[in-house]
């Protein structure tokens, strides 16, 4: 067994399994053109190989970490501007993750924690995103034009230690020309944190309730879309969500958002109780729920109440919170 250092690329397509599921040859077809027309080519042009297909994704070597960053690079941006002519549910989006270690060749396949990192860090990127290790940033540091986003140290699966994760800022990458926006949905800078908030849901069927969860919605879009560092999704688009069940991830990939708010609402004589939770898109992981119960004597100063409520909680968690919890300790307490 042959040893060398080598900087690896685990790449997996979003979405793979849902677009099968409406157009199974369809979906076949477009991977295929993409992996012959853009993506091998690309890989062998920067003296990679791929040793490993695994349907949706693929695994490829390089014996040098800025040749496997700039490739991966060149391949997001590629399959952007491909996806910039096409519907929404005929792109193809790939996440990938890059990782350069200490790896085993047998043959014509490759072991090693330089491979499952990888394969590991891979997950958490964004749709059409790239992300790297330390390791990896380590290497790249002053000699790439890429610019790399502290995500702070990730506890991988079967990885003994956390890793130090980085994102390639979006200008250096394609995730700003992938894949193409929702109708309806503004351009937004992609180093900001991205929220969407979802129509509440409404559980006791009376038209009333209806008409206060979408206030609620309208005004936390409104309020949250003042605060300079963070993107709102717009109404329009957050309302083609209105009595549809999609999951955090479908809903941040249609989306283009790394957040979601959702919440339920539900009354009992003259009084209301809200729900509302803060998710994760990628890792569909609850960050924050809080349950409301207020009377309703003035439909208005509920809405206003939460909303600042909601709002606040919101601004700590996404802003300043999540730049804090990367540079410092700071308080979680809310009125502070």
């Amino acid at each position: 067994m042959e040893r060398k250092l080598a900087a690896i690329i685990a790449a997996d397509m979003v979405g793979f399994s849902r677009q099968m599921g409406s157009d199974e040859v369809g979906t076949l077809e477009r991977l295929k053109q993409v992996h012959t027309e853009l993506i091998a080519p690309e890989i062998a042009a920067s003296g990679g190989r791929i040793f490993k297909m695994m349907g949706d994704g693929f695994l490829a070597e390089f014996g040098s970490a800025i040749n496997a960053l700039n490739c991966a690079v060149a391949i997001q941006r590629a399959i952007g501007v491909r996806n910039s002519t096409l519907e929404i549910s005929q792109q193809t989006v790939f996440r990938m993750g890059i990782n350069i270690g200490d790896i085993i060749i047998e043959g014509d396949d490759v072991f090693g924690d330089g491979v499952n990192i990888a394969a590991r860090l891979e997950p958490l990127a964004e749709a059409g995103g790239i992300v790297v290790s330390g390791a990896m940033r380590s290497q790249l540091l002053n000699k790439v034009e890429s610019a790399f986003q502290p995500l702070g140290p990730q506890n991988l699966k079967n990885i003994g230690e956390a890793v130090d994760v980085y994102r390639v800022a979006a200008a250096a990458s394609a995730t700003a020309t992938t894949p193409a926006p929702a109708p309806g949905a503004e351009t937004r800078r992609t180093d900001e944190p991205v929220l969407a908030i979802l129509p509440f849901d409404n559980m006791g069927g009376d038209a009333d309730q209806d008409h206060l969860g979408d206030g609620i919605t309208e005004n936390l879009i409104t309020t949250l879309s003042q605060i300079g560092h963070l993107s709102v999704v717009s109404r329009n688009s957050a309302f083609t969500f209105k009595n549809r069940s999609v999951t955090a991830r479908e809903a941040g990939e249609i989306l283009k958002a790394g957040y979601m708010v959702t919440g339920s609402i539900r009354r009992s004589g003259n009084r209301v109780r809200i729900n509302v939770q803060l998710t994760d898109t990628q890792s569909e992981a609850h960050l924050w729920t809080v349950r409301y119960d207020r009377d309703l004597e003035d439909i208005f100063a509920v809405q206003d109440e939460i909303t600042l409520t909601i709002a606040t909680a919101l601004q700590v968690e996404l802003t300043e919170g999540e730049q804090a919890r990367l540079r410092y300790t700071t308080t979680d307490n809310v009125s502070a």
